[in-house]
């Protein structure tokens, strides 16, 4: 068993944010139909190369635990066979322009007229109303106009968006945490609701300290490359065969780090006596650490001071990170059989679950895979006199 097993997910989403959403449901244990368009499906198959087999890798990151259903949805005979796959689900998930939805017949209002207890969930750029709200949600553009990209990157240069797409996952991430709280509140009141996500109003959210010191001051926080605004030595520092950062976050570690490092004068020194002064004078003092570690290489640094309790890790490669024994030790890689592509490989859902684990890892799907055995059933119902069913 798992924890959302019996909850059926109608999922009209493409590219990242709305099937991160969905796939997180899917591994709860959700049955995830992936409603998608004739002949190209998902925008995001198209996203490649890099392939694996004939698949995108980009798609098959996002898509796993999913069934693939092709649908017309400009065609009438499909539109029916979308409303009766609603009336068998308990979430319908999208990621649509504003008005796109009541446009082709199936908005918030028409769906919940016909199916008040569902939960329905709208992820969009900005939101459906002020003044972004016909703008598209691409993550680069958000994360610009969300404030992320102005505090990334080197003091002195141009800003740099996150390296991975923050604005679309984060935003699945809520979607999918705003869904599983709508489906409690039904179970209490019976009724369904509307979500309403902004990758936006996400990112903004991510802000967090940033904003916090807007708030109190008045004045915009500003790039500071890799250095923490409050917290000194808190950054990357160079090896002499790669890079580790330094968390070195209070005082009493800052008197252990300078003992390990042994420079006993560094932690008398009443410029870097306490952690206000060593940030006030981080011009003087990062240097100092800088040249201090490009003596040693980034193991050794590790196995010195991470046995004293010192914050420090390396700066690892994807490559490292996804043949590493952390994910190896705790078991993190789900390995899948692909009609096409063969083997593939995810690293499985975080949350750890001791009573309903999360064990069940099916491959993404082919475009339309399960077409027939999806719409076979509507069919058979309905000659039956059923109904939809789950």
């Amino acid at each position: 068993m798992r924890p959302l097993d019996g909850i059926r997910v109608v999922d009209l989403t493409r590219v990242v944010s709305g099937p991160f959403c969905t796939m997180q449901l899917g591994d709860f244990g959700a049955d995830v139909l992936k409603i998608e368009r004739p002949g190209t499906g998902d925008d995001a198959r198209a996203f490649a190369p890099p392939y694996q087999g004939d698949q995108s890798a980009y798609f098959l990151s996002v898509n796993r635990n999913k069934k693939s259903v092709v649908l017309d949805l400009k065609a009438a005979a499909d539109q029916e066979a979308l409303w009766q796959l609603i009336g068998s689900a308990d979430v319908l998930v999208e990621n649509f322009r504003s008005g796109v939805m009541e446009r082709i017949g199936f908005g918030y209002e028409e769906v919940r007229q016909r199916r008040p207890e569902l939960v329905y969930a709208s992820i969009s750029g900005f939101g459906d109303s002020g003044p972004g709200k016909d703008r598209p949600g691409y993550d680069v553009i958000v994360q610009g106009e969300a404030g992320l990209m102005d505090l990334t990157g080197p003091e002195d240069g141009s800003p740099f968006k996150v390296g991975t797409s923050i604005a679309d996952l984060a935003s699945g991430l809520v979607a999918s945490q705003a869904i599983i709280a709508a489906l409690y509140a039904r179970q209490r009141g019976g009724t369904g609701q509307h979500i309403q996500i902004s990758m936006y109003e996400v990112v903004a959210s991510l802000l967090t300290f940033n904003a916090g010191i807007y708030f109190a001051t008045g004045q915009t926080p500003r790039r500071r490359g890799n250095a923490h605004p409050t917290i000194v030595p808190y950054e990357p520092f160079e090896a002499n065969d790669g890079w580790i950062n330094l968390g070195i976050a209070n005082d009493a570690l800052w008197t252990s780090f300078c003992r390990a490092i042994e420079r006993p004068d560094l932690a008398v020194d009443p410029r870097f006596l306490q952690a206000e002064e060593r940030v006030r004078n981080r011009k003087a003092l990062t240097p100092v650490v800088a040249s201090i570690i490009a003596g040693r290489s980034r193991d050794d640094w590790l196995n010195l001071l991470s046995p004293l309790g010192i914050p420090c890790g390396a700066i690892r490669t994807v490559a490292e990170v996804c043949d590493g024994p952390v994910l190896a030790a705790r078991d993190m890689i789900a390995e899948m059989q692909h009609g096409t592509a063969g083997r593939v490989k995810n690293i499985k859902n975080p949350a750890r679950m001791g009573g309903t684990p999360l064990e069940v890892y099916r491959a993404p799907p082919t475009l339309g895979e399960h077409s027939e055995e999806v719409l076979s059933a509507l069919r058979e119902n309905r000659e039956n006199g059923h109904g939809a069913d789950k």
